[in-house]
């Protein structure tokens, strides 16, 4: 298939792995860059952004539609402090065999607790966030996710709160 026509860009980094790159017009790299400042808190949040940079709520909801579609934005949403509403969560780490590594990630994604989950370049190669009602589950999730996958889970709890104000300008 030829892309040269395509704004998604292939490039081969290693025989297994792949990075896409993305050319972004104007509108999508100034909602990107708005939205990484928050979300207003208010009836219709698209139509006073779009107000903030002179379009139209529809405009902006297309716009981060394609975005997510095409898998620019993996996550759109709000981030809670899940300790504060009583909850609970931890980062956990499996060192999972490369053959097995599809069949484990879907046995650990079947898990209603897990928030997200990344694959490394590390002897722990499967990352992620188990997010709990309580403390307690947290352990159970533990046990439950080795059980099922055969392999010991490193568990990896908040120690103490750090809050780093990211921003990634496009």
């Amino acid at each position: 298939m030829d892309n040269s026509s395509s704004p998604l860009k292939t490039e081969s980094i290693s025989k297994s792995r792949k990075c896409q790159t993305v050319e972004l017009s104007a509108l999508e790299k100034q909602l990107i860059n708005l939205l990484q400042h928050g979300l207003p808190v208010c009836e219709r949040p698209f139509a006073q952004i779009a107000e903030e940079i002179s379009s139209t709520e529809q405009a902006v909801i297309a716009c981060l539609t394609k975005l997510r579609s095409e898998k620019v934005l993996t996550r759109f949403g709000p981030m809670f402090d899940a300790a504060s509403l009583g909850g609970a969560f931890t980062l956990a780490a499996l060192a999972v065999p490369e053959a097995d590594f599809d069949f484990v990630t879907e046995q650990v994604n079947s898990f209603e607790q897990i928030a997200h989950n990344y694959r490394r370049d590390h002897d722990f190669n499967m990352w992620f966030v188990i997010a709990t009602e309580s403390a307690e589950e947290i352990e159970q999730v533990v046990q439950a996710i080795e059980i099922k996958t055969g392999l010991k889970v490193l568990n990896v709890p908040k120690l103490k709160e750090f809050y780093v104000s990211l921003y990634l300008p496009v």
